[in-house]
């Protein structure tokens, strides 16, 4: 992928060196994307504990108040070439989005983008690490400790930049859902389903995500031409690895559908698929599709 050369966004705030942690243990509107599974799967190996039990306990409705900075926001320095990379996506993602906005009569509000190790206080409350790259809707931020990235490559084999900036696309598709209401509508319905129906529910929000980033990369594509072979391979390698039914397979032997948070491996991939073979917003409707 020839990203370089590109604008960077100065929506991205460089908290890496501040003390984390704060705020509770709440994760009320957060949105754990493609990666955030991952992590907390393969942190449920290690510490023993049951994965489907730790996202079940993060897909959950609590709220928690905005948090405190103690100092103000940095930008990342120069030469940092992984920060360089993330700011040169969320700028795509902006100029992206924006122009989608504005031919529907719109604006698009930019999130801002957190770097962080470790953990960090959100208006969702805590955010740590393990749970790898989150939106938080209180706030309108995604949030990434770069960290996640070796564990994309290495533990899941989807190395390439391609694959890293759908991670980041794929958060901004939350915002997106974010600003068009529909994250605000979905809480609402969640709060009145049963357990096997919010996770239904959830999928839904996650294959949109995809999709969204797919139409992210449609358009980025067709503006830059940075796209090299087999860079979109790798974002569907990435997306085929953290499908509910893989995870479940490797962490407890076999697949329990009516527990499903994020979608099947097919069901990511088809939904990113869908949003970049045109570029279609209104072809990412999944809540109205009779099948996924």
């Amino acid at each position: 992928m020839r990203w370089q050369d590109n604008r960077e966004s100065d929506n991205v705030e460089d908290r890496r060196d501040d003390s984390g942690g704060g705020g509770g243990m709440r994760f009320g509107g957060i949105h754990l994307g493609v990666g955030g599974v991952v992590v907390v799967l393969l942190g449920s190996w290690l510490f023993g504990v049951n994965p489907l039990t730790v996202l079940g306990l993060l897909s959950g409705n609590g709220s928690a108040s905005a948090p405190t900075q103690s100092e103000p926001a940095r930008q990342p320095p120069a030469g940092d070439t992984l920060a360089s990379f993330v700011s040169t996506i969320l700028a795509s993602t902006e100029d992206v989005w924006g122009e989608i906005f504005t031919q529907a009569g719109h604006s698009y509000e930019r999130p801002r983008l957190v770097l962080f190790r470790d953990a960090i206080p959100t208006a969702c409350g805590t955010g740590e690490s393990a749970m790898g790259p989150f939106y938080c809707a209180q706030d309108r931020k995604v949030y990434i400790d770069l960290g996640f990235y070796e564990t994309l490559r290495n533990r899941l084999g989807s190395p390439g930049d391609f694959a890293q900036a759908y991670v980041i696309a794929h958060e901004v598709g939350h915002h997106v859902q974010n600003l068009l209401g529909t994250t605000a509508k979905v809480d609402a319905l969640r709060r009145r389903e049963n357990s096997a129906q919010a996770n239904a529910t959830s999928v839904r929000v996650e294959l949109q995500a995809d999709c969204f980033a797919g139409v992210w990369a449609f358009h980025a594509q067709a503006e830059k031409h940075w796209l090299e072979q087999g860079d979109i391979a790798s974002a569907l390698n990435a997306a085929s690895h953290i499908g509910d039914d893989a995870l479940q397979r490797q962490s407890q032997g076999r697949v329990v559908p009516e527990t499903f948070t994020h979608g099947t491996s097919a069901q990511r991939v088809g939904w990113f698929k869908r949003g970049i073979a045109n570029g279609r917003v209104e072809d990412c409707d999944t809540f109205g599709a009779a099948t996924l």
